[in-house]
């Protein structure tokens, strides 16, 4: 699976089951009731999705560009990482607002879910690739025939 189908496919998945998994996190961490962490897990989860949409992007158009594009664990890391300390910076003055704390106990309460949701998302990246394929920016180019043939023939040259 490929392009805009993939992505929304992935979106979708990704943040239904992480809304599920915050919401659950924010409840125990802060002693609010599910009826305040869940819209807060709404409004977290949309927010994540439309970077999602637009971290993704990015991060291909970089991957795309690289010598090697197999996505390896660093790669992934990577990935993982940099997702989750770009939308702290939006979600820590929503979290403090919604709950009526300070931006530290938001602070707390993000870095809370930063340590979870990493995993997550590399767990859930590896499992999507496994069951869907990797995007087309993390494959190899194919040769071309006439480079395969051009290899052949600079190869029995030179021997």
């Amino acid at each position: 699976m490929q392009g805009i189908k993939r992505k929304i496919v992935y979106v979708t998945a990704f943040e239904i089951i992480g809304m599920a998994i915050s919401t659950a996190w924010l409840t125990l961490l802060s002693g609010e009731s599910p009826t305040s962490t869940g819209p807060l897990a709404i409004m977290i989860t949309t927010i994540a999705v439309i970077w999602n949409l637009l971290y993704n992007t990015a991060f291909e158009y970089w991957e795309i560009r690289q010598v090697s594009r197999t996505r390896t664990v660093w790669r992934r890391i990577l990935h993982a990482i940099g997702f989750q300390i770009t939308l702290v910076i939006y979600l820590i003055p929503l979290i403090a607002w919604w709950l009526d704390i300070s931006l530290w106990q938001a602070f707390v309460l993000d870095f809370a879910l930063m340590l979870i949701i990493p995993c997550y998302s590399f767990i859930f990246n590896y499992f999507f690739d496994g069951l869907f394929g990797v995007p087309l920016s993390a494959q190899q180019p194919k040769e071309e025939p006439a480079e395969r043939q051009g290899a052949a023939v600079s190869t029995a040259v030179s021997n």
